[in-house]
């Protein structure tokens, strides 16, 4: 099978999505700060919300992967299956006698049931505690209410835990606690599912800081990376090396960003919905700069900048200009509309794209520049601040560029 993409826009033949499940049952007001959600979702209606999502995407002829369904199968490989197990074992907060009830409890788990084990957690009351068996001071100590493997709810985005550039995979480094977990899942996945046989990866979860809603695909050849909240100029660094050593770019774009909730990656307030049209939040369009980074003839990144993101852009893909479709049509709304990720839509093809219903005056404009919008219900779904770009991740392009041999 081969994966490749090299767009934003190329016309989108596979996806992988997480459909969100028990993990979000375990958000509670105690806990939700922690796991980055802004609310405790009505996970019933989360589910339809994202069927719907999915089958909008099908209906394009798009085929649809699901993490949890890949996760089972790579379970059923022994390797993979003995690697996620210790990893969450090695926690330092068990101690030796709860990690042997925990390595007890997972033993006799099919792998469907331990790949929701490790995707929706394991509270205190689930372990196997008896007289026999005590939990040892630990899970004795613990609150009832706390969990011995924490859920994964930001699963859901995608987006974030891994990417592809060409036909080369990167699996992320996570930033938040919280979420650094996801990746030793989706790695698994991309070294041990007999999908994937063959990937070469171009990025790892032990590099630097470096999450996929913060990397854009502008054009064949191009890449912008956000720097703000989540990934570090470290990040940016690292995968510079790694994508110009891989011949997989000859510019990147480090695009610094507000560290702040609302503009938490770079596809919160810029995403492309053509060869040439960027969807942006108005508030900071004109503000955005970037450093134009590429291999100088010693193999070191050369940087030189900061210039306007949008003219550096447009430079880099061999553009007069960009097309600038703004959020919105006046400050209030904007920001309302950024808020509830009017910037965050998925591209399936150019000019056609899928975005969250509520954002009436963003899909409105993006119509008024000729640009489909298909509307989907995220009501229950926006409640971790992602939209429907956060929960793609796309495996297959069709080229806008053919790829090379």
């Amino acid at each position: 099978m081969t994966h490749y993409v090299d767009s934003e826009v190329g016309r989108l033949g596979t996806v992988l999505l997480h459909r969100p499940g028990r993990e979000l049952a375990r958000l509670t007001p105690r806990n939700n700060d922690s796991l980055l959600f802004d609310a405790i979702p009505w996970v019933g209606r989360a589910q339809e919300e994202h069927d719907a999502f999915a089958a909008e995407l099908r209906g394009r002829g798009v085929e649809v992967l699901y993490l949890a369904t890949l996760l089972a199968e790579t379970l059923a490989v022994a390797e993979a299956r003995a690697e996620l197990t210790e990893h969450v074992l090695a926690s330092p907060r068990l101690g030796d006698t709860l990690r042997r009830r925990v390595a007890d409890h997972l033993t006799y788990l099919d792998p469907a049931a331990l790949a929701d084990v490790l995707i929706a957690g394991l509270a205190h009351e689930e372990v196997r505690i008896s007289a026999e068996r005590p939990g040892g001071l630990v899970w004795t100590m613990m609150d009832r209410h706390e969990f011995v493997i924490d859920p994964l709810p930001n699963l859901l985005f995608t987006r974030d835990s891994s990417l592809w550039i060409g036909d080369r995979v990167g699996v992320t480094s996570l930033a938040m606690p919280a979420r650094r977990r996801e990746t030793t899942l989706t790695d698994a996945i991309y070294r041990h599912h007999p999908r994937f046989v063959g990937t070469r990866a171009v990025y790892h979860p032990g590099l630097e800081h470096l999450e996929g809603g913060d990397v854009l695909l502008l054009a064949p050849g191009v890449l912008a990376v956000g720097v703000g909240e989540r990934t570090t100029p470290a990040g940016a660094e690292r995968l510079a090396r790694q994508v110009f050593a891989a011949g997989l770019a000859h510019t990147m774009l480090v695009v610094p960003i507000a560290q702040e909730r609302a503009t938490m990656h770079l596809d919160t307030v810029c995403t492309m919905v053509d060869v040439d049209a960027v969807l942006m939040y108005p508030n900071v369009a004109s503000m955005l700069s970037a450093y134009t980074v590429i291999a100088g003839p010693d193999g070191e990144p050369r940087v030189d900048g900061p210039a306007p993101f949008l003219r550096a852009a447009a430079d880099a893909m061999d553009l007069d200009q960009l097309r600038v479709i703004d959020t919105g049509l006046d400050p209030v709304t904007a920001e309302r509309e950024q808020w509830d990720d009017g910037n965050n839509t998925l591209a399936l093809a150019p000019r056609l794209c899928v975005g969250y219903e509520r954002n009436v005056e963003t899909n409105a404009q993006l119509e008024r520049a000729g640009i489909e919008v298909i509307p989907i219900a995220g009501s229950e779904l926006g409640s971790g601040r992602g939209g429907p770009r956060c929960m793609s991740c796309p495996l297959v392009r069709e080229p806008l560029r053919p790829p090379a041999g």
